[in-house]
């Protein structure tokens, strides 16, 4: 298969690149205005590069009219432009594999889907944590078990400074922290315990959030952070930057090892026809928006 990159210089990039690479496809152009991008001679040297859009564009439909057409577009930019080059993507006859979040709002997902059946292309999102051999195994007692769960989900991963003044630290670019850091493990806790039948907010701030979730089989208490000084002194002894914690009924759920590979997983899961669409994408994204809606009253 023929792949094209858009978002070659950012963090989560040389993942979808070493995933391409692992699943002996081929990445024949990519984009980003930025132009260290370095990392691709690790991988395909010989990818065509571009960092302005018009000119990538006019490549893609270059190589398509001489029957070479990419058959992927990999999305890997900031999250407010996923909206756009996932209809670009479409709109190239290519089927799209893009990062979390896939995009903003609820009726964003509404709108892809209507633009999805317009062409032969297919979205699909990343959400590699559906993968994770331990969280299948817990869906898979859960869904065994008639029973109600109680789950904390504490989640810190340090930022510095720089991430307020990057498009991260945008409420309207990146969807703020509940969704730029949450979306992952909301997701997984939907796709484990059910749609979401109430919800409270007690803090929603640029570096901060929590809140309660009642699932359908689970009350959730979770905690959102990039602020260092919300570290346990645990792991500020052992002087981490991060840290996750998942404990259901007390019990801590152990998920720390085993993400290496996730995104090869997802690029093999989705090349042996499956994957993850809109429509599974959609219940995360309506709930992150109406925690941040929640928020602001």
């Amino acid at each position: 298969m023929r792949f094209g990159l858009i978002g070659a210089a950012g963090y989560i990039a040389p993942r979808h690149m070493k995933a391409i690479r692992d699943t002996r496809n081929e990445l024949v152009a990519a984009l980003d205005p930025f132009d260290s991008v370095g990392i691709i001679d690790s991988y395909f040297p010989q990818a065509d590069f571009f960092t302005e859009f018009e000119r990538f564009d006019r490549h893609i439909d270059k190589l398509r009219r001489a029957d070479k057409s990419i058959d992927y577009i990999s999305i890997c930019s900031p999250n407010y432009l996923h909206d756009a080059h996932i209809r670009f993507a479409l709109r190239s006859n290519a089927r799209v594999i893009c990062e979390k979040p896939l995009v903003l709002n609820p009726w964003n997902v509404e709108a892809l889907q209507e633009l999805e059946r317009d062409y032969p292309g297919k979205v699909f999102n990343v959400l590699q944590l559906r993968l994770h051999p331990s969280i299948i195994e817990l869906k898979e007692r859960v869904s065994l078990s008639q029973q109600r769960y109680k789950v904390n989900l504490h989640y810190i991963t340090s930022r510095g400074n720089w991430y307020h003044y990057s498009w991260k630290g945008q409420d309207e670019k990146s969807g703020g922290i509940v969704t730029n850091i949450g979306i992952h493990f909301f997701d997984m806790l939907l796709w484990i315990f059910g749609e979401c039948l109430n919800l409270e907010v007690k803090s929603l701030g640029k570096s901060t959030a929590s809140g309660m979730l009642e699932l359908e089989r689970a009350d959730v208490e979770w905690k959102l952070s990039i602020d260092s000084k919300e570290l346990p002194e645990s792991a500020k002894a052992q002087d981490l930057r991060t840290f996750r914690s998942i404990k259901v009924d007390g019990e801590e759920f152990e998920f720390s090892g085993g993400f290496t590979d996730l995104h090869t997983r997802v690029y093999e899961d989705i090349l042996a026809g499956g994957g993850y669409g809109l429509s599974d994408a959609l219940p995360a994204i309506d709930l992150v928006h109406r925690i941040r809606m929640a928020g602001r009253d």
